[in-house]
């Protein structure tokens, strides 16, 4: 959630006019995430986020507000989405497409502990089931063949190093990474910063705007690599094996996925590194802009590649091998 697009009190509140929310009151731009433009929005009617998108494209971006409504309908702690008086839940602000949805309570968990992140894995092993029902195929716009054509595009970037790991990675997945897991609609974005807790308890999940149809088993790596990571991006014993646990309890892990576990979490922490090193390379003007640091990724990628085959998953998860 950053700020890309400038916009005052007087223009929210002229495109809030077929709202039926009262008037505005406070707008707060949001620094925190990466992609699109967001704003804390009060009104005489309540609180409210307000995002405008800035890349994804405008035919897309219903299905994305109408995927959360699924969600939160099937009670996922999910925001959800407010309709204008056209009964519209996209509409143009500022020539892009924008969207308001309800303000959870809750924040954000910096340094999740073991029960968190235990909830954690039993809220998306919940998600990948209520997915189930959704309707309307939408493809995963981040996966390996999009990894292998922005580190072409970046590579005249890095150096040696880099540029070998980088190019060492895409091919490992392309060659090696499994046709036949699992799967549906993923997340594909679950960091802590969006997830709100209020205690141990998950009370608000956010920015579905990556999500799409992929294998699950990415989606439960994407998750693990950011919630049990430390800092020189070795896995967290207790915390991987509270999220596991949590998790397989839901929804229970096949053969094929235990054993592709190891590529997954590779293939996870690859497409955070490209996208990290895509907006330090080549950033987007932008006020609010957070740019994550790309070595956080290059760390827990080699971490993932030094304990590739060092035994199974289910020791970490608790389970014994």
């Amino acid at each position: 959630m950053s700020v890309f697009t400038q916009l005052t009190v007087e223009q929210a509140a002229a495109w809030l006019e077929t709202y039926d929310l009262g008037t505005v009151t406070k707008l707060t731009g949001i620094s925190e995430g990466v992609q699109n433009s967001n704003f804390f929005l009060s009104s005489t009617r309540g609180d409210y986020v307000l995002t405008v998108f800035e890349q994804v494209a405008p035919a897309q971006v219903p299905r994305y507000v109408q995927l959360m409504d699924h969600l939160a309908r099937l009670g996922l702690p999910c925001p959800a989405p407010v309709a204008n008086r056209h009964c519209e839940q996209v509409s143009c602000l500022g020539g892009k497409p924008a969207v308001i949805v309800s303000r959870l309570a809750g924040r954000s968990q910096e340094s999740p502990n073991s029960a968190q992140c235990a909830a954690i894995g039993e809220l998306l092993a919940r998600l990948h089931l209520a997915a189930r029902s959704w309707p309307e195929p939408l493809q995963h716009q981040r996966d390996t063949a999009w990894c292998s054509r922005v580190a072409a595009e970046i590579a005249p970037f890095l150096n040696d190093d880099d540029a070998r790991l980088l190019h060492g990675e895409v091919r490992h997945q392309q060659q090696r990474r499994p046709a036949d897991l699992p799967r549906g609609v993923i997340h594909a974005d679950l960091f802590r910063d969006n997830v709100l807790f209020s205690g141990d308890r998950v009370s608000g999940v956010l920015d579905f705007y990556f999500a799409g149809v992929d294998d699950l088993l990415f989606d439960l790596a994407v998750t693990v690599n950011d919630w049990c990571s430390t800092r020189d991006g070795a896995l967290d014993d207790s915390r991987c094996a509270a999220l596991l646990s949590a998790y397989d309890a839901r929804r229970q892990l096949l053969p094929a996925e235990h054993a592709a576990w190891p590529t997954l979490l590779r293939a996870a922490a690859l497409r955070f590194w490209v996208s990290r090193l895509q907006d330090h390379h080549l950033p987007r003007p932008g006020e609010l802009v957070v740019r994550r640091d790309p070595d956080a990724y290059r760390a827990i990628l080699l971490a993932r590649i030094a304990s590739d085959g060092q035994g199974s998953w289910l020791t970490a998860a608790g389970r014994g091998s």
